[in-house]
């Protein structure tokens, strides 16, 4: 089998990683808890990061007028589908397809992975700025307006006496690997063809 299909094969097979490790982790740091708390964002759930972190979570939030953390979402439903076409269509591509197709998948692939950051970036969004106006603790911003605790996409924001932290875990960086694997398949690929 030629070198470029088997680069193309493992990179396809290597998203299998995001169904059993974790995509995402969002922690939180404050004075009021020695250890930080977070959570483990799978494509098919949300974790605590320790034991109890999201209750401790949930509950802090309460005094804010913040959403609980869910224990269902649509996407949920929705990833591990999206997931397991690309795997399967990689590997199709893989065995069948000529080098050309390997780009088509890596295209796919990013524009679906922007569109689930992008989804991300919503979920988060709504759970910081829309707060219940029953919220024991109200604080506004200078300008009078409800100040919003949305988490950063990525990297660190200080929200108060909170700095929250928002990056990648394994299973991102298997997807990050599976999408190089199948770009070097390309070029290998089309190296192979002048050959």
């Amino acid at each position: 089998m030629k070198k470029s299909k088997i680069l193309m094969i493992v990179g396809s097979l290597l998203l299998l990683g995001l169904f059993v490790l974790p995509l995402w982790n969002i922690t939180l740091e404050a004075p009021q808890y020695p250890d930080p708390i977070g959570m483990d964002i799978y494509i098919t759930k949300i974790v605590d990061a320790k034991p109890n972190d999201i209750k401790n979570i949930n509950l802090m939030n309460h005094y804010v007028g913040m959403k609980e953390i869910p224990e269902h979402m649509a996407e949920f439903d929705i990833f591990p589908i999206v997931i397991g076409f690309m795997v399967g269509l990689g590997l199709l591509i893989g065995f069948k397809a000529n080098y050309k197709w390997y780009l088509f998948w890596l295209i796919l692939m990013t524009v679906l992975g922007i569109a689930g950051m992008y989804d991300f970036y919503l979920w988060e969004y709504d759970y910081g700025h829309s707060l219940s106006p029953k919220a024991a603790i109200k604080f506004t911003n200078p300008d009078g307006t409800p100040m919003a605790y949305q988490p950063p996409l990525f990297g660190t924001k200080t929200i108060l006496n909170f700095v929250a932290h928002s990056y990648p875990r394994s299973g991102a960086y298997f997807l990050f690997v599976g999408m190089i694997s199948t770009l070097a398949a390309f070029f290998v690929g089309k190296k192979e063809a002048k050959a």
